[in-house]
């Protein structure tokens, strides 16, 4: 597994809203360099389902051609349909990713948890990779489907070897909970809040959106609890929230592009792909005077 924290880095964009593999590449390394031990590109955050399957594809090249260790990637390949889930994660295993992240099919609802089982299982044999490492992506409140204890307790079953974690975005503590409580299950809780709680049960970290901007105190509170200095990760993670909750009173995907191209002085990052529209500057600098004066971020 990946320790530490995972970055779902946001997607730079041009300003013909092509992607920006320059600064793809900069970004990803910086955040490595700067408290994340791995990054999940075309997550949520990534605005994942706003860009194309040849447009992953050839971003994640642009990464590892950028000297980016593949191992420390894990790409967002849920889709809707089978053939392209297939190509896009045959395509990153074949890359050398450490695993892929992948959403349930999440257009029709109400489906049985059957059908749910019977989709991934039709994906992992089709795409028929020795090194596949699946990690299941749990964020009901924005796809509309979920994953339920039952069902990913059944897919780890069948496949211990393939379906080695999961991410849980729900931001419920007892789903979570109740995750670690799964067997060999490795569990990334979705978010910093509840990371302590979570690591003490076995988790190795979590995958947190403001691991873009904020990357270098939650790695820092996850390594405290690894090495067992409790006191200096609870102490730490009092600030680690309150950012974390700050950013959710926002529009996160729009607010933290808004504070990066603010960091960056790069304007650049302000672009997002419709139906996503940038944050009023004046909202941005009133985020930005809190970021500066409350919480003593340098920019």
């Amino acid at each position: 597994m990946i320790k530490g924290l995972i970055s779902p880095i946001l997607t730079p964009f041009n300003n013909d809203l092509t992607l920006n593999q320059r600064l793809y590449n900069e970004f990803a390394k910086k955040s490595l360099d700067n408290g994340c031990s791995g990054l999940a590109p075309f997550g949520t955050t990534g605005e994942a389902l706003s860009v194309g399957n040849r447009e992953r594809m050839n971003a994640l090249e642009g990464l590892v051609k950028s000297g980016i260790n593949p191992e420390v990637l894990i790409p967002g390949t849920g889709l809707c349909n089978i053939p392209d889930t297939v190509m896009i994660t045959q395509h990153a295993m074949d890359l050398g990713c450490y695993g892929v992240m992948m959403l349930p099919p999440f257009y029709y609802k109400d489906m049985d948890e059957s059908g749910l089982f019977n989709y991934y299982e039709e994906v992992i044999q089709r795409i028929n990779r020795t090194n596949l490492k699946i990690y299941l992506y749990h964020i009901p409140q924005v796809a509309g489907v979920g994953l339920s204890i039952d069902l990913v307790s059944r897919l780890k079953s069948k496949y211990p070897a393939i379906i080695e974690g999961i991410k849980d975005s729900s931001g419920v503590w007892k789903n979570t909970e109740a995750l670690l409580g799964i067997k060999d299950l490795v569990v990334y809780p979705g978010a910093e809040l509840p990371v302590i709680e979570a690591i003490k049960l076995g988790a190795p970290g979590c995958i947190s959106a403001t691991a873009n901007i904020n990357s270098k105190d939650i790695g820092d509170v996850i390594n405290f609890c690894h090495s067992g200095n409790w006191e200096e990760a609870e102490k730490l993670h009092v600030k680690v929230k309150k950012v974390r909750l700050l950013f959710q009173e926002y529009a996160p995907i729009p607010a933290q592009k808004g504070i990066l191209a603010m960091m960056t002085g790069d304007a650049l990052w302000n672009n997002l792909r419709p139906p996503f529209k940038s944050l009023d500057s004046n909202k941005i600098e009133i985020l930005a005077s809190i970021l500066r004066n409350d919480f003593d971020f340098k920019f």
